[in-house]
């Protein structure tokens, strides 16, 4: 990602995963001047292959990435490497300034900048995560199926993660670690599912061949599991929209922060602002976060033709107070065109 900045553009969107390639590729289509600003540390890198996604089924993230960087800049838009520090209001459009010093204008802004997932402290997660350390039945379920699976409780969602991965394995086991464990009308559910329920901390990862094959548990007990689920905290990338007044809040189904959107289309309470991805819908996959991008870029082209229509509208009008005028004008103008 070579391109340089400009110094301004109809829409600046920061951040160049899935949502943000698709939101950037609609606008460059209706002609819109672009960039997307990506700071290059997509969520799913880790993970082998993209999964859920009709005809890019498997494919890596990366190369995925590439061919929608590709097909970006195919249509004039830029996809330039970069952090984005801080957002302003300036006038009636946007200031961008990058962590490098660098500085760009915008109309409009569309943030994509996903999350990150915060993870329980117990050695040997993080360097797990995304192979056989999962949290998505849909992501990565079929590669785990039939085998030994734990699931980590870490909050509200803990249990109905559970059940969701017991349609994929005979053998699943709950670790309650450091939650209060299912309530009775749970513990029954997982009961009734042939779930395990095992209590007491879970301190850390055994590892052998760089692959999973078990939980360790406080009191040294070793459970053996092939893969582990765990519900992460997702918390919104989108400090740097403070100066905007956009702050991460909490999402009602209590898995973490987001930035809210007020309309199906992506739209915030901030005028001239857009969302799309994670960084607002939580739990959406790559092929939704896509829609979402796609969605947001032609809102935010159509809000553009609106107010370009306005300005037009009120020029017009400065010029030919008097619509009589105006037509005969018009008259005169094609006259003219015609050699009359």
């Amino acid at each position: 990602m070579i391109d340089q900045l400009r110094d301004s553009y109809d829409v600046v969107v920061v951040g160049g995963g899935a949502a943000g390639l698709n939101g950037a590729l609609m606008l460059a289509r209706a002609l819109r001047s672009v960039v997307v600003i990506d700071a290059g540390a997509p969520r799913n890198a880790p993970a082998e292959g993209v999964h859920g996604l009709l005809g890019r089924e498997g494919m890596p993230p990366a190369e995925l990435l590439e061919r929608g960087r590709a097909e970006v800049r195919g249509y004039g838009g830029q996809v330039v490497t970069g952090e984005v520090a801080t957002a302003a209001r300036d006038g009636d459009g946007f200031t961008v300034a990058l962590a490098d010093g660098r500085a760009v204008r915008a109309w409009r802004l569309l943030v994509t900048t996903g999350l990150v997932d915060v993870l329980p402290a117990i050695p040997g997660l993080r360097e797990r995560w995304g192979r056989d350390v999962i949290h998505c039945p849909y992501c990565h379920g079929w590669e785990v199926r039939g085998r030994a699976i734990g699931v980590l409780a870490t909050g509200p969602m803990s249990v109905h993660q559970a059940l969701l991965f017991r349609q994929l394995s005979p053998d699943v086991t709950y670790f309650t670690h450091l939650t209060a464990g299912p309530d009775e009308e749970q513990a029954e559910q997982l009961a009734a599912r042939d779930v395990r329920v095992v209590t007491g901390a879970v301190t850390g990862l055994d590892v052998a061949g760089d692959r999973l094959v078990g939980v360790r548990l406080a009191d040294g007990t070793l459970v053996e599991r092939d893969a582990l689920a765990v519900g992460s905290r997702m918390v919104a990338r989108a400090g740097f929209l403070d100066g905007l007044g956009l702050r991460p809040v909490e999402h009602p189904s209590g898995m973490g922060e987001h930035i809210p959107a007020v309309d199906p289309s992506g739209r915030t309470e901030v005028a001239g602002v857009w969302v799309a991805g994670n960084v607002t819908d939580l739990a959406a996959q790559v092929g939704a976060a896509a829609a979402g991008g796609a969605l947001a870029g032609a809102m935010i082209n159509a809000d553009l033709i609106a107010e370009e229509t306005r300005q037009a509208v009120a020029a017009r009008r400065d010029s030919f107070p008097n619509e009589a005028e105006a037509r005969v004008a018009e008259l005169v103008a094609g006259d003219r065109r015609h050699g009359l």
